[in-house]
């Protein structure tokens, strides 16, 4: 008598050679992808460490142990100490706690340029790459204008014109960020514009915006979030720099740029006035690289081994 095979477990059913249904190919495709991903323990360290910051962002106001703003001068400049665990600053602010609010602001200028710019080179790479001709040209010779400035230059003339604020500093270095996303974007289009696929879809009456939405798009977005995802620690970065020269954040705001220029008068009698902001620079650029590196490895294995 025929005994009745049991049914696959989870874990056979999402790495099936033969997979029955496009949910269970994409599910098989994620799981594969993710068990690349925690092979690689560099990876898997940049990951916890970015989501003890969103933790820590999220949780700001109740693992503090002080406010951010409030100042005693009788502890000014005092070194860490079981009381100020990150000692204090020239207004006797508690610095752990400020770099746990500031954690917010770094986590609100790096999710929003990272929203915005690869959206703008996104768009504007794949239709030059579509269209070609003189839009192509166009867009491109643009995109070398704004290529020809350095990031921190650029962004500085842009809060220069808007006015120093956090705000115009997220959209001046989102405006500054997007050509190389449209390099890429535009790159990956040429390499797919004349694919067969396409013009199966076009002999089906799909036209150009739809061809781009539904065909090109989805082809261009692994490369741009393993870019993303490697920019972010230069985001960081020039973001820290703005705040430094005062044109980001605003005092009294706990930004680690600011922080860090807070600090730069007292760096050889109390370093650890902009040693602290410094080295969470440091642990949250390392770690976006750390995970930048982790998903090349998933989403784009070919680039990698190069």
């Amino acid at each position: 008598m025929n005994q009745a095979r049991p049914a696959p477990s989870r874990k056979e059913w999402l790495l099936s050679d033969a997979p029955q249904t496009r949910r269970q190919a994409r599910l098989g495709a994620l799981y594969q992808g993710w068990l690349t991903f925690r092979g690689n323990k560099l990876a898997m360290l940049g990951l916890i460490v970015l989501v003890g910051l969103i933790g820590m962002a999220i949780l700001a106001p109740w693992i503090a142990p002080q406010s951010p703003f409030a100042q005693n001068l009788a502890n000014r400049l005092q070194p860490p100490s079981s009381e100020h665990w990150l000692g204090t600053d020239a207004l006797g602010r508690d610095i752990l706690s400020r770099l746990i609010h500031g954690s917010r602001i770094t986590l609100f200028i790096v999710g929003t340029v990272a929203l915005i710019a690869p959206i703008i080179g996104l768009f504007i790479g794949t239709v030059a790459g579509f269209a070609g001709g003189w839009v192509d040209q166009v867009l491109m010779r643009i995109t070398d204008i704004f290529l020809a400035f350095p990031k921190l230059i650029l962004a500085l003339a842009f809060v220069a014109a808007l006015g120093p604020s956090i705000g115009n500093a997220v959209l001046a270095l989102a405006l500054t960020a997007w050509p190389p996303y449209a390099r890429l974007a535009r790159a990956e289009t040429l390499t797919v514009r004349n694919a067969d696929f396409i013009a199966a879809a076009r002999l089906q009456g799909a036209g150009p915006l739809r061809l781009l939405i539904r065909h090109v798009w989805p082809l261009c977005i692994s490369s741009l979030i393993v870019r993303v995802a490697l920019d972010m620690a230069g985001i960081i970065l020039s973001a820290a720099g703005l705040g430094f020269l005062g044109l980001g954040a605003q005092p009294p705001m706990p930004e680690w740029g600011a922080m860090i220029s807070d600090g730069r008068t007292y760096i050889l009698d109390f370093w650890w006035v902009a040693a602290m902001p410094g080295i969470a620079i440091f642990i949250v650029s390392m770690a976006f690289n750390l995970l930048g590196d982790g998903l090349r490895d998933v989403l784009d294995p070919k680039g990698a081994k190069e």
